[in-house]
Order: C-alpha cells, then sequence, then structure tokens
C-alpha cells in the first residue's frame, strides 16, 4: 500500500512527538529514581485526550486520528512493542534465587499469587462491576483478568528500581525476582486464557480449535486453552533453549549468519506464528521464545542486548506511550472507585506477601519490606489492562483503573525501597550455630574474663 506525501508527513509527525516525549518525560523519571514507564505513559496522557485533548482538541485529533494511514500504522507498532516487550521479559526469566532462599520464595508464590487471587474473585462476585465489562467480555474472561489484576508483580519495575538502588546483589533482590519470575508465568498463561476464551465467545475460531471443532466460548474451549498454553509452555522451558541453539548452528541458517539479531526476531515472529495457529494469544508466544533465548544468552549475548537497546530505544516507550493515548481521565473516570479497588488491591497483595514471608520465617521487618516490594504492578499490569481492553474483554473506564494502579503501586515500591537501608532489606533466617563441644568437669572452672 502506498502512501503520498502527506500521510507520510502526518505518520512522521505522529511518530516523533510519541518519541519526543516519552524519552522526555522517562529521563525526568529516571533522573527522580521512579520507573521510565511511569514517564513514558504520562507522555500518551499529555498528548492524548486527557490534557492535549481538552486544551487543544484540534490539535490532538489532527495528530492522532481515529481513523486512516496514521492509525493503521501506529496500531501495528502498538502489538510489535507489545510483543518485544514480551520477548524481552522472557529472557529475563531465569532461576533468580538460591536454594537458601527458596523457603521465602516457594511460600511468597504460594501465598502472594493464590490469595490474592482467591479475594479477587470473592470482590468480583461482591462488586458485580458488569459495567466494565468490553464488548467482547464474559464472566469467566472478566473474572481472570481482575482476579490476576490482584495479584501481578512486575519484573522489569521492581528489578530496575533495585538496579538503582544498587541492591540487586542481596538475597532481598534474589527473593523478590524470584517471586515475580514465578508470578508472571502463572499471568501470562491466565491472560492466554482469558483471552481465547473471550475470542471464542465472538464465534469465531482461529487455528487448531476450528480444526478439532471446538465450540467457542464452551468449557471445552477453556480446557483445550488451559492444556495447550501450559504445553507450549512446558515445551519452550525444556526443549526451547536446545531449539533455538541448534537452529542457529545450522549451516543452512543464513539469517543468523548474516544477523544474529535478525534471527532472534526471526525466533520471535515465529513463536508467535505458532502460538496464533494453535489458537492462543500471540503474547504467549513471544513469552516463551525470550524463555528459550534468554537461557542461551550466552551464546549471543551481543545478539541479546542490541535487540533490547533497540525495543526500549522506539518500540517498547512507543508502546507504553499509546497505553497512555488511550487513557481518558476526564470522562467516564470515577476517581472514587479507583481509591478504593488501590487500597483493596494493595491490601490483599500486601498481607498475602507478608504472611507468606512470615511463614517462611522472616523477620516482620523485611516481610513488611517484600509485601511492599510485590505490590509493584508495572510493565506486567499494564499489559494485562492493554491485552485485555485490546481483546474487549474491559471498558475503557476499568482499563484507566488497572493502568493507573500499575503506576501508583510502582511509584509506592519504588518510594519506599529508597528509603529502607540496605542492610535492613532482608532478615535472612540466622545461619546454624555449631553446638559448643560438652564441657568435661575438667572445663566447668569458669573462663577468665577476656581482656
Amino acid at each position: 500500500m502506498s502512501m503520498n506525501a502527506t500521510a507520510v508527513a502526518h505518520l512522521l509527525a505522529a511518530l516523533a512527538a510519541l518519541i519526543l516525549a516519552a524519552h522526555t518525560l522517562g529521563t525526568l523519571c529516571a533522573r527522580l529514581r521512579q520507573p521510565r514507564v511511569i514517564g513514558e505513559i504520562a507522555a500518551g496522557l499529555v498528548l492524548g485526550p486527557t490534557l492535549l485533548g481538552q486544551f487543544a482538541p484540534g490539535a490532538e485529533a489532527w495528530l492522532f486520528p481515529p481513523t486512516g494511514t496514521t492509525t493503521a500504522v501506529l496500531g501495528a507498532m502498538y502489538q510489535l512493542g507489545l510483543l518485544l516487550l514480551l520477548f524481552c521479559s522472557g529472557t529475563q526469566i531465569r532461576s533468580a534465587f538460591r536454594r537458601a532462599e527458596s523457603r521465602t520464595v516457594s511460600w511468597v508464590f504460594v501465598t502472594g499469587m493464590l490469595l490474592p487471587f482467591l479475594a479477587g474473585l470473592g470482590l468480583l462476585h461482591v462488586l458485580g462491576l458488569r459495567s466494565s465489562w468490553g464488548p467482547h467480555g464474559n464472566a469467566v474472561s472478566f473474572l481472570l483478568v481482575f482476579a490476576i489484576a490482584m495479584a501481578v508483580t512486575s519484573i522489569p519495575v521492581i528489578s530496575k528500581i533495585m538496579h538503582d538502588l544498587g541492591i540487586l546483589d542481596t538475597a532481598f533482590a534474589r527473593v523478590v525476582l524470584g517471586v515475580a519470575v514465578a508470578e508472571d508465568v502463572v499471568l501470562y498463561v491466565v491472560l492466554a486464557v482469558a483471552v481465547g476464551v473471550a475470542q471464542g465467545t465472538q464465534g469465531t475460531q482461529f487455528g487448531l480449535p476450528s480444526l478439532l471443532g471446538i465450540g467457542p466460548g464452551t468449557p471445552a474451549d477453556m480446557v483445550y486453552h488451559v492444556v495447550a498454553s501450559l504445553v507450549v509452555l512446558a515445551v519452550a522451558v525444556a526443549a526451547g533453549p536446545r531449539i533455538y541453539r541448534a537452529t542457529s548452528r545450522w549451516q543452512l541458517n543464513l539469517v543468523h549468519q548474516a544477523s544474529p539479531v535478525a534471527y532472534q526476531l526471526l525466533f520471535l515472529l515465529t513463536a508467535t506464528l505458532l502460538c496464533l495457529s494453535l489458537g492462543i494469544e500471540g503474547i504467549f508466544g513471544a513469552l516463551v521464545a525470550g524463555i528459550a533465548v534468554g537461557a542461551t544468552e550466552e551464546f549471543s549475548p551481543a545478539a541479546a542486548r542490541s535487540v533490547e537497546c533497540f525495543s526500549f530505544a522506539f518500540f517498547i516507550p512507543i508502546y507504553f506511550a499509546l497505553v497512555g493515548l488511550q487513557l481518558d481521565l476526564v470522562h467516564g473516570f470515577s476517581v472514587a472507585f479507583f481509591l478504593v479497588f488501590l487500597l483493596l488491591a494493595c491490601a490483599v497483595k500486601a498481607g498475602s506477601v507478608y504472611l507468606g514471608a512470615r511463614l517462611a520465617g522472616e523477620a516482620s521487618g523485611s516481610s513488611l519490606n517484600l509485601a511492599i516490594a510485590l505490590n509493584a504492578r508495572g510493565g506486567p499490569g499494564i499489559v494485562v489492562a492493554s491485552v485485555a481492553y485490546t481483546a474487549g474483554i474491559i471498558g475503557q473506564s476499568f482499563y484507566a483503573v488497572l493502568v493507573l494502579l500499575a503506576i501508583v503501586t510502582s511509584l509506592l515500591a519504588g518510594s519506599w525501597l529508597v528509603h529502607v537501608p540496605r542492610e535492613r532489606l532482608l532478615t535472612a533466617k540466622p545461619a546454624a550455630v555449631k553446638p559448643l563441644p560438652r564441657r568435661t568437669r575438667k572445663d566447668s572452672a569458669p573462663r577468665p574474663a577476656d581482656p
């Protein structure tokens, strides 16, 4: 499809505005020791209906028209940015803790994931929120999205916060990242199921489910999506790294020989297409591709860094800016509902993490630090919101609530950890003290005082 000079100029103006605003506000947030993602989303708020649309609606409508070439291209970049974000997140999913911290990680993961998920189910039963459904939402898909929004923790945001504070080498950081890794894997499985169920209820099936004759929106459809997602994840973890390593060494693999970066992108697209052909949400394919590449990062570390640098320079900032651009905090947004939901979500998540840490034997202070750190929903929370909104599971008002929840909880976690001394972050269980040798009668006399 050809574009005339006017359409090209219009598109370039929109891209330039997004890049300028996203990197400017992201850098300001970084200098304030806050996650860059918050500034990138704020860029979308500034350029979108929340701010520019209020004071200069004509300029906002010209820069980002509802239809046309610019809208179509930005929509494609939004999808590519989301895929690259999930791919880069997948490369970070590795074993992040040591055997000594496994007890704390296990307890915190179980309570910090299960209790908020169950609380989300209970709250949804009480609150109802039928008005928050999107055009393709249904009871099952909305319930799953609501529940995982209560339980999610962000790997990129919390790891960036701890990197800036210089505490990534601590036991506290290893526990937080270990729990976040496990939670995010569960999150994306459940999210893939929710999107699959929502798409199935639209009456159209794509890929393997349609070939198997699985009816859309039926119990068999939901079971299929759960099983298929878990199988793909298991295959990616067990065989993905070997597949990537073996194909990279093929003599006929001219793509890898020409550019390892290009082959990683091809691997990402292939995994995404494979998941789509299985009837699974495409973002899950991007995640498992990242897991496979991340496990073999030593095979081509320069390529992995190049993909990450390129993604975070262009596509991912545009993705987060477009997330903010879709937010309208003026029309149809309830501040009271957001504050109530924020308090409930934070209380449930923090309380469940605190309980798990205490059951693991951590002190009250370190349990509190873990509870606040693991409340940062950041990137994954925004991904849940944007994917659910794009799939039509949630409406615009609830989409805004989930995005703001991710932003505010990330700010709270960063602000808290800045003021906690490094040595007080996590109180490790006391090391086993060797028993003193049993005294003999000769040793029973009191020892002289030390000088």
